[in-house]
Formats: C-alpha cells, structure tokens, sequence
C-alpha cells in the first residue's frame, strides 16, 4: 500500500550522535518492516515516512568514501573549538554541522514515492533551490558534484547546501545541510565534501543579514512536499 504522507518532526538544537541514534532508530524499524512484509505478504503493514529538521551543536562528519586527511585539525584543536567529530554511514566526505544550518534528515522508504536514489537527491536539491529562490537567491546544480551551488561551473562556485544519504532496500536516512546563518569559519578546518577548489556561502553572507530560521524551515517544508508530493500526518 502506497503511503504519500509524512511524520514531520523538529528537534530543534540537538546533540549529533543522540540524532543518529533516533534516525537510526527510525530506519531500522522501516527495514525490518519491509523484510517482515516481504515474508508475510498476507499481514502486511505500511511503513511510515518521517523527515526531521534539526541543528547540531559544532560537529564535522566524515561519510565512508570520504578522506580523514580532510580534516585538517587534531583532536586538542576540536576541543578548543567545542567540536565534535564521527565517522559515519552516509555517502560523500567530510562535511561540518553546526548552529544556523538547518539540517534535514528524510527516512523515507522510496516504494512510496519512487525507487531511484538520483532522482531522490535531485527532488532534495530542487527543494533547497525553489527555497533560496523565494528570497531571491539563484541557485543550480553543478555536472557531477552533488548540493546547490552558487555561480555553478565559474571560477566563483561556492556551495550553500551539502548533501549525503545512506539507503537499504530504499529505505534513506542522512539527507542536507543547508547553510542558512551558519558560522562559515569552521569549514576553515575542512576540505569540505573533499573539493579543494570551491567555496562555501550560507544565505546570510549571500543576502548580508541575520535570516529568520523559522520561516526557512516552513519554506523549506513546504517545498519539500510540493517536490515529492506528500502531506504531513
């Protein structure tokens, strides 16, 4: 049966690893439903969809394609910065986490919606893009290198949202880090997403002023269900 709505939640400003334990959680649970389905097709039961918005407290995430080489501090220096550090399940490199990004966690199981991991990253970055547009910031995609860019494919790209996802059996979890008021120095101490050559913004710097965060995340939530087609429960 096919499920179209989704479990919102925001857990506000909330510690990394404490969020991957949940998310984690939540993806489980949804495999195992999955696998049970598949063997009891008389007593199957819908899985749920969820999306969660958070922030994290300073903290830089290593995917398990990504490079230790890009983190360009020791441990002393995370700590005389309050940062964290993990390497983690998701795809791509290193990417940092911190106060004023909104970070968005989708564990959607895509039988839902469609089974094609591409063009489930392309509906994550059109979500971003569409939001960055309402405050009149153009925005796109650059060949071969996933986010939203900046002046994609110019000498002056620089990206405002990173993306990394994990998926079994289409089930997602991991998802975005949308930079909104983020403190851009700490990607100083990164190679972020392991590309040498491109900056990072946030829509602060772009737009010079402190954004409202709240009114990002209900922008941002209602183009992510304009884009996949859902409703929240």
């Amino acid at each position: 049966m096919i499920n179209s709505t989704v479990e919102f939640q925001d857990l506000g400003l909330i510690d990394y690893k404490e969020c991957w334990d949940y998310q984690t959680e939540l993806f489980e649970n949804t495999v195992q439903q999955k696998i049970f389905n598949r063997k009891n097709p008389e007593n199957k039961i819908t899985t749920k969809n969820h999306l969660i918005f958070c922030e994290h407290p300073h903290v830089y995430t290593l995917g398990k394609s990504g490079d230790e080489k890009n983190l360009l501090i020791n441990d002393s220096f995370l700590k005389k910065k309050n940062a964290s550090y993990y390497e983690i399940n998701r795809g791509g490199d290193i990417t940092y986490h911190g106060p004023g990004q909104l970070v968005v966690y989708p564990i959607f199981d895509l039988d839902h919606f469609f089974t094609d991991i591409h063009k489930y990253l392309r509906f994550l970055e059109e979500s971003v893009i569409l939001t960055l547009k309402e405050y009149g910031i153009n925005s796109g995609r650059v060949k071969g290198l996933t986010g939203v860019w900046l002046d994609g494919g110019k000498p002056s790209a620089r990206k405002i949202c990173a993306l990394g996802v994990k998926s079994s059996r289409w089930v997602t979890m991991h998802g975005i880090g949308f930079n909104v008021n983020t403190n851009l120095d700490y990607f100083n101490y990164i190679v972020p997403c392991g590309i040498e050559d491109k900056q990072v913004t946030s829509m602060s710097k772009e737009l010079k002023t402190t954004l409202n965060f709240q009114e990002i995340k209900n922008k941002l939530k209602i183009n992510m269900a304009n884009v996949f087609d859902f409703d929240f429960n």
